[in-house]
C-alpha cells in the first residue's frame, strides 16, 4: 500500500494518483486534495497535522496497553 507524500496516509494502489517527475522519483498522493493542495506549495494545513497528531495519539495508546498485558 503507497503512502502519500502531502498528507502521510496509507491507501489502496487503485484509489490515489501516482506521479512520475522527469528525475524519476514516484510520488504518490491519495486525493485530488492533496494533490491540489501540494501544488500550491502548502504544508501547513489544519486537516494534514491534525490528522497526524491522531495517528501519533492512537499509536502511543497502542504501546500502552500493549506494556500494561
Amino acid at each position: 500500500m503507497p503512502k502519500c507524500v502531502y498528507c502521510g496516509k496509507e491507501y489502496e494502489i487503485h484509489k490515489g494518483l501516482t506521479l512520475i517527475s522527469k528525475d524519476g522519483s514516484v510520488n504518490y498522493l491519495c486525493s485530488s486534495k492533496c494533490r491540489k493542495n501540494m501544488s500550491m506549495k502548502r504544508r501547513k494545513v489544519r486537516w494534514v497535522s491534525k490528522s497526524q497528531h491522531v495517528k501519533e495519539a492512537l499509536k502511543e495508546m497502542k504501546e500502552k496497553k500493549k506494556k500494561s498485558k
